[in-house]
Parts: structure tokens; C-alpha cells; sequence
């Protein structure tokens, strides 16, 4: 007997009892961008694995160790997208979407990173991501951030969320905040780690981010960047705290929040939470100003966010009413050839007249306790039952499957009616 094959490791089946949270998320994120201005785009799961080397940069774990990357048969190098804000910025370049423009964009889908799987960290994960382009105020910055506040708020989730912000200053603050960083690291080598050490030339910021525990004294007592910051940038940030203040939304500057991707600038922020173990980061984003110019455009100011759908899923509890919206209407037996026959067609009467009902019909034939007990399984309200007595008489026998009424039979003419008034 042949083994059965199995879905791959970290990249999980989403279950029909599981789908209507997903939908309840992804309809909830669509309003909120609507409300706000913002347009939809959507790019391949699949690009050249060059567009990441440049702008995710080559010396992080991502590019180094978590990426899908294969050859096709020409022998190009591609890969499956492990993050989307690069994406977004090759698709805007390439169709010309940010000469002369600005833009408001947001995308969903699944990305792809081959890490250990654990809880809320998966190979192929889902996130909806918000990019803007052409925007470089920090009132932009103030928006994304209050409209993520938004949809925690709209997910029944504020309570479980706390925001961090940081700013990375700009390029040149940075570059001299780097040197400080070196000379610290470079005095305290030997307490370094093996990713700390390769990192300590090609990217010290990033030994800011590591996970390993025993670093983290040394990266506690590092200098801060936040005090090595550009007059510009101090501003700015300054005022997005007192617009978020204003606004009502409680925030921590962590100083050490420096955001895993080489693109990043200026403002980062992160929604965390401690609900879901070590996998605490629920939304995170930041400026990437020198992206667009990094990949062959013109300077362009860029904000964005991303948030991972499978951890806001563990965080939210699903509305009864968005349960009882999945939930059948009616389930239609049918007993007999002419029954069959002329129960197909008065669900396509009633579906037409009833543009919101739920119709789900017998197929496959059965005995009528066979048929009640998938009525029942179905999760519908009531079963109408059409069979040769009903056809006689122009009637359907009607049930109600969740509720203590009686049984009781109603004209075919009459059951548009029934149902308008019933669901």
C-alpha cells in the first residue's frame, strides 16, 4: 500500500471549520482600507531572488538561511516571496505608479520562509501588508500606526496589544551611530556570539536584534541609537508621539527596536503582545525611504506595515453573529426521482428571489433519517422536505432543526415570503 503523502512541514491546511475567522479578518481588513483611501494591489508569489538579495540585504537570516530559492528551467534564479514590501516596490516601479505620484496600496497573501515551525512562526504564513509611497511627513507615519490601532479596536483585540516605537534616524546618523556601535562591540568581542561576530563588519545594528539570551546584557548596556539622532529626524519623531498622544494611543519607545531588514529609516514600530508565547509581534513596520533608490528609482519617502493573519487569529474570538453568518439557512430533502427533479429547480427559484439565502441541497439520495441527520449536521436552521405527498399537493413539509417549533407545511407559493421574513 502506498504511503499517503502528507501537506509539507510549516505550511498548513486551513479547514472549513477554521475558514469564516479568516474571512471575519480578511473582510474586516478590507473595510478598514476603504475607509482610508487605500487601493489594493497584487504582485506574483514568485520573483527573481535578486530583488530580495538588494533589498532585504544578503547578510541576514532571511536571505542566508529562510529563504525558498530554485532555479527554473532557463536557469534563472527565483524565489518564493519571503516578505512583500519588496514586491510592492518592484510591481509600483515597474508600472509606474510612483513618478510624480504618491500612493496608498495594500496586499494579502501567503509568503514563504523556511524556518523551524513553531506556534504563530510558519514556512508559508499569510500577512497583509500596507505600503506608501511619495509621503514623507510624519503625519503618514501617524496615519498607519492610528490605523492599525484602528483594527485592533474592529477585531475586539486593543486590550492584547501594546505599541513600541523607535526612530533609526536618517542614513548619516545611522553611519555615525554604526561607529559607536563598532568600537563598543569591537571592546566587548570576546562576549560576542558566532552570528554577533559576522555581523560585527557588515551589519552591527542587526546584533541589536539577536535572539540569543545570552546577548542580551551586552546589548542592553550598547549605546542608544536614539540618542545619536539627526535634528530632522528628532523632530519628526517628536511629532508623531505627540500626534499618537493626542490621539489617545499609549505607546514605548524602545531603543531597542531596530526592525530585521536592511531598509528601514527614521520611524519603526512594532504591536506586541504576550499572549502567544515567544512569537510576540503581532504588526510591524516602519520608514524605508531608500528602498525605491536602491532598486533603481528615484529617492522616494516609503511607509508601511505588515501583520501576520495566523497570529491575529490566535489573538481574536470570533463575534456571534459573524458565527451565526456562516451558519446554512435551510437544507432541502428530497425524496424521489421527480422530487430531485423539481427540487433543483425551486432552489434556484428561491436563490433568485432570495439573493441572501443559504440554500444547501440533498444530493447523493438516502433514506429521509438519512437525509434529517446531514440536514442536522449542516448547522442549518430548518430542512424543507419534498417528496410525492409535497408534489401532490404543491407544498414543502418544514422543520425547524434548532429551535422547539412545530412542524408544519407551507405552499410553494408562499416560500419566498417565508423566507424573506425568516432570515
Amino acid at each position: 500500500m502506498a504511503k499517503s503523502i502528507q501537506a509539507i512541514r510549516g505550511m498548513n491546511d486551513i479547514l472549513p471549520e477554521q475558514t469564516p475567522a479568516w474571512q471575519y479578518v480578511e473582510n474586516t481588513f478590507r473595510q478598514l482600507m476603504q475607509s482610508y483611501g487605500y487601493q489594493e494591489i497584487r504582485m506574483p508569489i514568485v520573483e527573481s531572488t535578486a530583488l530580495f538579495k538588494r533589498s532585504i540585504g544578503e547578510v541576514t537570516d532571511i536571505v542566508e538561511k529562510e529563504m525558498y530559492t530554485f532555479e527554473d528551467r532557463n536557469g534563472d534564479s527565483l524565489t518564493l516571496r519571503p516578505e512583500g514590501t519588496a514586491c510592492c516596490v518592484r510591481a509600483s516601479m515597474q508600472h509606474g505608479l510612483l513618478h510624480n505620484q504618491t500612493q496608498r496600496l495594500w496586499y494579502t497573501g501567503p509568503m514563504f520562509r523556511h524556518e523551524r515551525p513553531q506556534k504563530g512562526r510558519y514556512r508559508q504564513f499569510h500577512q497583509f501588508g500596507v505600503e506608501t509611497f511619495g509621503l514623507s511627513g510624519p503625519d503618514i507615519d501617524a496615519e498607519l500606526i492610528l490605523m492599525s490601532n484602528r483594527l485592533w479596536h474592529l477585531l475586539g483585540m486593543s486590550d492584547d496589544v501594546t505599541l513600541e516605537l523607535n526612530s533609526l534616524g536618517s542614513s548619516e546618523a545611522r553611519q555615525n551611530y554604526r561607529e559607536v556601535l563598532v568600537k563598543y562591540f569591537e571592546a566587548h568581542e570576546s562576549s560576542l556570539d558566532e552570528d554577533s561576530l559576522r555581523r560585527l563588519k557588515s551589519n552591527p545594528l542587526r546584533i541589536l536584534d539577536s535572539k540569543n539570551p545570552e546577548m542580551q546584557k551586552l546589548n542592553e548596556d550598547a549605546p542608544k541609537l536614539i540618542d545619536h539622532l539627526d535634528d530632522e529626524s528628532k523632530q519628526e519623531f517628536e511629532t508623531l508621539c505627540q500626534v499618537l498622544e493626542t490621539a489617545g494611543v499609549n505607546y514605548k519607545i524602545n531603543p531597542r527596536l531596530v526592525r530585521g531588514l536592511d531598509y528601514y529609516s527614521k520611524t519603526v514600530f512594532e504591536w506586541v503582545t504576550d499572549k502567544l508565547g515567544a512569537q510576540g509581534t503581532v504588526c510591524a513596520g516602519g520608514r524605508f525611504d531608500g528602498l525605491v533608490e536602491q532598486l533603481g528609482g528615484k529617492a522616494t519617502p516609503a511607509m508601511g506595515f505588515a501583520l501576520g493573519l495566523e497570529r491575529l487569529i490566535e489573538l481574536i474570538e470570533l463575534p456571534l453573529d459573524v458565527q451565526r453568518k456562516n451558519n446554512l439557512d435551510a437544507y432541502l430533502v428530497l425524496m424521489g426521482d421527480k422530487a430531485i427533479a423539481k427540487g433543483m429547480v425551486l432552489a434556484e427559484k428561491w436563490r433568485n428571489e432570495v439573493p441572501s439565502l443559504k440554500l444547501q441541497v440533498n444530493c447523493g439520495g438516502g433514506s429521509v433519517k438519512s437525509q434529517m441527520k446531514k440536514a442536522d449536521k449542516s448547522g442549518a436552521n430548518f430542512a424543507f422536505i419534498l417528496g410525492d405527498d409535497e408534489l401532490e399537493k404543491n407544498v414543502v413539509t418544514l422543520k425547524y432543526l434548532r429551535e422547539k417549533k412545530e412542524q408544519q407545511t407551507i405552499e410553494l407559493i408562499n416560500i419566498a415570503k417565508f423566507l424573506q421574513q425568516e432570515i
